[in-house]
């Protein structure tokens, strides 16, 4: 996949997960955790708005092509992986990962544990993809 092909899709899938994140917001008071839901779909919308400018500016990330599609992978994962982890805490009501939004809040053992995988990996997935960001842009900015 080339650079333009890298971009097209981070700007496709940002505007599906900001879509995803309007259409989340219509079903907060449908979870079992709306202060959660509302959370939820702020993050959503967030993670969908940084793929669509990480779409934007990935002409000027400059990194050899494995690194580049890790990249990509890992802002995908990240942001689609959060996001998820976010909405499913608010649908179980699991509160080990999310304690100040949880209001005491607890679920299954299983469903805890999908939430922790989720907003862990994502986590850890969308730091390792703005390190890759950041290192494509250093030093490229144009002489004014």
């Amino acid at each position: 996949m080339d650079a333009a092909q890298q971009r097209h899709r981070l700007i496709w899938w940002g505007i599906l997960l900001f879509f995803l994140g309007l259409v989340e917001g219509m079903f907060i008071q449908a979870m079992r955790n709306p202060a959660m839901g509302l959370s939820a779909h702020v993050g959503t919308l967030m993670s969908g708005m940084f793929l669509a400018i990480a779409g934007a500016v990935w002409n000027d990330v400059h990194l050899p092509a494995r690194a580049a599609a890790a990249t990509l992978w890992l802002a995908l994962y990240g942001m689609y992986g959060s996001a998820a982890g976010l909405v499913l805490a608010a649908i179980f009501g699991t509160g080990r990962s999310t304690p100040i939004r949880a209001a005491g809040l607890h679920a299954a053992a299983w469903q805890e544990a999908l939430v922790d995988f989720a907003l862990t990996s994502g986590a850890v997935a969308a730091l390792l993809a703005c390190v890759g960001l950041l290192w494509g842009l250093r030093g490229r900015a144009a002489a004014m």
